[in-house]
Formats: structure tokens, sequence, C-alpha cells
């Protein structure tokens, strides 16, 4: 049986993907997408799923996430899950499908936080306050 394996990332979370012929069953970290709670994140997750439509009944997709908050699981999850289905079909309609509703469906979010500097308490851009009295 063919299988695809695809990742995402966002930030410091990182998802792999892995795609194969089936029936239909999306599980992200062995929980049905359906279960998958915070709602806004499962609606994050299923949005390539619901721009792929009917065709995407077809296709058996497990997803483990790890790393990060539960917001960048969701996004870097979302990406996996779209760069596997346009692997794994080779259709060129798809990916114009997701680049057309949004690119980070296909590329990632290079974006990384900043590091935090010395003597700012965690912050990574604030200025010390200074006195000139």
């Amino acid at each position: 049986m063919k299988s695809v394996v695809s990742s995402g990332k966002r930030k410091r979370a990182i998802a792999r993907a892995s795609v194969r012929e089936g029936t239909g069953i999306v599980r992200i970290n062995n929980i049905l997408i359906d279960m998958v709670e915070p709602k806004m994140s499962r609606i994050k997750m299923k949005e390539p799923l619901l721009l792929v439509g009917d065709a995407a009944y077809g296709y058996d997709i497990d997803v483990t996430t790890s790393g990060g908050g539960f917001s960048s699981q969701a996004e870097a999850g979302r990406l996996a899950i779209a760069k596997g289905l346009v692997e794994f079909t080779k259709s060129e309609k798809i990916r114009e499908i997701f680049l057309k509703y949004d690119r980070q469906l296909l590329v990632a979010d290079v974006r990384r936080k900043e590091p935090a500097k010395p003597n700012r308490h965690g912050q990574a851009r604030a200025k010390r306050q200074k006195s000139y009295r």
C-alpha cells in the first residue's frame, strides 16, 4: 500500500502527516479530528479537507504533532495535511485550490520567536527606561 509522509512547522511546533488510501479517517495524535479541542484548532486543521471536498474521503491521514502551543500545532498540522494531500494525489488542481485560498497551506511560515535580551525580564525588544536626573 502506497503511503506519503509530509511535515509542517510553525514556531516551535512540528507535525508529521502520513497519507494513504483508505476510508477518510483523519487522526491527530491518535484522536479523531472531530474530537480535537479547542474548536478553533479543529477548524484550522480541517481547512485543507474542506477545500478538497469529497476527494478527501478516499484517504486516511494520521498526524503527529509535538512542541509549541495548541494553536501552532494546529497550523503545523494543517500545513502537513495539505502538503501530504498534494504530494499523494500529485494533482495540480488541488495545489492551485490551496494556493488560491491561503499560501500558508503549502508554504511554511518561517517566523520564529525573537530571543529574549539580557536584563529585560523576558521581553525581546522592550527598552529599559532611562532617567537623566
